[in-house]
């Protein structure tokens, strides 16, 4: 049974599971522009409050008119900015205004906080360092200016702030873009590793599957075939007849295999009754000389177990029906302490297990999924065989008896 897998391809499972940020040109930084423009407001209303009570009504008129105009600026290029649209002239304009009003009333320097977070967040490249530095040198040329030219601190003051802004804001936006990147690297690991554990998962049971249809219904056809094809040639003796009834018989148990295969992979007929009498019945499937032997004290097994031998017993019996033209097959089965062994014994052609042909449509899966049955339960298998000396397929799996405490308690 093919095995291929055509599941879906881990890119198309990380995309899909890959986030896509909000804005993607300022990550991690969206969390502060509430702040910022409250702060800006804040501040813009108290130097207002403070210049017009320090200074004549005919001196307000321009300069109430410039922060108004700054004011409407500054929501135009903050509401593009929230929308992740280009406002480069919106800002330059700005940047502008805010210039020649902060240096004509350095009162409102303190809002230049705000206008340089403002500069980096709605920019980016050399144009948001250009803006910031200009607002920075407007807000020293002010302040410098309100110090009569005396104070080097006042000019120097907002300089060096802006430079430590810069960095600062430069360092955040580095650890948020690295954060986002990671973030983007394990969603698509996890989106490989989803995809790779459905392939997997495909894979194993496709071939439990082909297993069950190797050991079950293949092996009953095929042995019905050889049934039939022997009725027709010697038809109408009674040992056509008997071929035919086997044939029949053999059909019908292929029938109940099938309808056990859709409806869990179960077999009904043979879990039903003790695992000694199951494994006779199965082998009796293929070869009704079949004769079974029992070592040890019989003891219930897992499930997982059970399957496993009664698989064995009905690939290995129409093994020997198929190819071994035997006159006798004896089945034991063992059980250990830790352990259950069984055995198939057959004196037919035999045949050399390193020559045995690899599976192909053809056939040559029988031993393949005997194997893989009893090692998937760490068990161990072996094949015995040579030409004309009979076979022995020998299985030995895990089993622990039950432990029981016997001692009486005082």
């Amino acid at each position: 049974m093919p095995t291929r897998v055509h599941g879906a391809a881990p890119a198309a499972a990380a995309a899909s599971a890959d986030p896509v940020p909000r804005n993607p040109g300022r990550p991690g930084l969206g969390s502060i522009d509430t702040a910022v423009h409250l702060g800006f407001a804040v501040l813009l209303v108290a130097s207002v409050v403070r210049y017009v009570m320090r200074h004549s009504p005919a001196d307000n008129l321009l300069i109430l008119g410039l922060a108004a105009a700054a004011s409407l600026l500054y929501a135009a290029v903050a509401v593009l900015a929230g929308r992740g649209r280009p406002g480069m002239a919106w800002m330059f304009a700005l940047v502008a205004v805010w210039a020649v009003l902060v240096i004509a009333a350095p009162s409102f320097a303190w809002c230049s906080f705000a206008l340089f977070f403002l500069c980096r967040s709605a920019l980016s490249g050399t144009a948001a360092y250009v803006a910031a530095g200009t607002t920075a040198a407007a807000t020293a040329a002010g302040l410098f200016k309100m110090s009569s030219g005396t104070d080097l601190a006042m000019l120097l003051g907002p300089l060096a702030v802006g430079l430590m802004l810069t960095l600062v804001y430069d360092r955040i936006q580095h650890d948020a873009e690295a954060q986002r990147r990671l973030h983007a690297e394990v969603s698509r690991a996890q989106g490989q590793l989803a995809a790779s554990e459905r392939r997997a998962g495909t894979i194993a049971e496709r071939e439990r599957v082909s297993r069950e249809i190797h050991d079950t219904v293949t092996q009953g056809l095929a042995s019905s075939l050889l049934l039939l094809e022997a009725a027709g040639r010697a038809w109408p003796s009674a040992a056509a007849q008997a071929d035919l009834r086997q044939a029949t018989t053999l059909l019908r148990g292929n029938l109940s295999e099938t309808r056990s295969l859709v409806h869990e992979l179960a077999s009904p007929g043979l879990d039903s009754s003790p695992l000694p009498e199951a494994l006779l019945l199965a082998a009796r499937q293929y070869v009704p000389e079949a004769r079974l032997l029992v070592t040890g004290e019989p003891r219930p097994v897992s499930a997982d177990v059970r399957h496993a031998l009664l698989r064995v017993v009905q690939s290995a019996a129409s093994n020997v029906r198929l190819h071994a033209s035997a006159s006798a097959a004896t089945v034991t089965l063992g059980f250990l302490p830790e352990a259950v062994t069984l055995d198939i014994y057959d004196d037919g052609a035999g045949f050399d297990p390193a020559a045995a042909a690899p599976p192909s449509d053809a056939g040559g899966y029988g031993l393949r999924a005997m194997r893989q049955r009893v090692e998937q339960l760490g068990g161990v298998f072996s094949v015995e065989s040579a030409p004309g000396e009979g076979t022995i397929v020998a299985a030995q799996l895990p089993a622990p008896a039950a432990r029981q405490d016997t001692e009486d308690s005082a």
